[in-house]
């Protein structure tokens, strides 16, 4: 099984965004030793007192510099927010500086009103209606070179590596990010910490969409990754009380409460008690939004999650508040898939 980490670069409490991104680094870097396929990190806004992610292609030029094999991305750009090419221009700069191991996640997002103004303040023109579609086409074509003859934007060039560009994927949450996905031959991530029970319905999509890439370094067939949010400790029990960091963070953001990750300390007296283990076997209609679990409880239970949607990578997201537990998390899970260190 191919194994990859999602990060968003969490702020503990009392703490800053430079200590963030410096956990984020050791993180990537541990993920490279253990045999992790890829590193993305996501954009968060206005809520930077808790997630310092907020410029993916910052930290992927960092992380980049910091590693030398594993491959680094977005997970994901928040594409409502930018133009198609400066998107492009971007990760195939980044592709030029560290070819052959950028991915380039698309989605999209709102967040917090006065952030997401702000994001667009000084733009004179906003695109009207649901346009997400035709920015995923436009930014791939302009990666790939892929406009047809004639087209205004075909003569535009953007910076190159030698034989590589971006790993580009869409990411959503939803069946219709998963139909862009096939329709355009690109893979597809699905974030099942979001809607974990719409991960079968989603994957189903993406598959009856799917049509061949007319893109040179797009898919002959589908592929796609199942994103979870997992927490592993050396017992189930344990896992689950590393667990409750995550489950408290859900439960603040249900009643609009932003702030630094709780501890574990913190998460168990705001749940009122440690969570219970999650079960060996989940049908997917009971999928959690984050789950648990010993190397080996995790190593079944994520066989079992991408046999049922039918996914070929997982992705995973880790909450837990200490960066030394984070790492130690991922650890585990790695022995618990049977991940080759590098």
């Amino acid at each position: 099984m191919k194994l990859s980490i999602v990060d968003i670069a969490p702020v503990r409490s009392g703490s800053t965004a430079t200590e963030a991104y410096q956990h984020t680094v050791e993180l990537a870097q541990a993920a490279e030793r253990l045999g992790y396929s890829r590193f993305w990190v996501a954009e968060h806004h206005g809520l930077a007192d808790s997630i310092a992610s907020t410029t993916p292609e910052v930290l992927v030029s960092h992380l980049a510099a910091k590693t030398s094999e594993i491959r680094i991305g977005s997970g994901t750009v928040l594409l409502n927010h930018y133009s198609p090419f400066k998107v492009a221009e971007t990760f195939a700069s980044l592709d030029a500086l560290a070819p052959g191991r950028i991915d380039l996640g698309l989605g999209r997002a709102t967040g917090m009103s006065a952030a997401d103004r702000a994001l667009r303040s000084g733009v004179p023109h906003q695109r009207s209606g649901d346009d997400h579609a035709e920015k995923v086409e436009e930014t791939a074509r302009h990666l790939y070179g892929a406009f047809p003859e004639n087209h205004p934007y075909d003569d535009i060039e953007i910076p190159r590596s030698a034989d590589a560009v971006p790993e580009t994927w869409v990411l959503g949450s939803s069946p219709a990010s998963a139909e862009i996905a096939g329709e355009l031959g690109l893979p597809y991530a699905f974030a099942a910490f979001i809607r974990p029970t719409a991960a079968q319905e989603a994957m189903e999509t993406y598959r009856d969409h799917f049509e061949t890439s007319e893109f040179d370094a797009g898919l002959d067939e589908p592929h796609s990754a199942l994103a979870v949010n997992a927490a592993c400790a050396e017992t189930d029990r344990e896992a689950a009380r590393l667990r409750a960091s995550s489950e408290a963070a859900y439960r603040r953001m249900r009643r609009g409460a932003f702030g630094p990750p709780p501890t574990v300390e913190e998460a168990i007296d705001e749940l009122g008690g440690v969570p219970d283990p999650t079960p060996e076997s989940l049908a997917p209609e009971e999928w959690p939004r984050a789950i648990s679990g010993s190397p080996d409880t995790l190593g079944t239970l994520l066989e079992e999650m991408t046999d049922a949607v039918g996914a070929d990578e997982v992705v995973v997201q880790n909450l837990v508040e200490d960066p030394d537990d984070r790492i130690r998390s991922h650890e585990l899970l790695a022995e618990g898939v049977g991940l080759t260190p590098r």
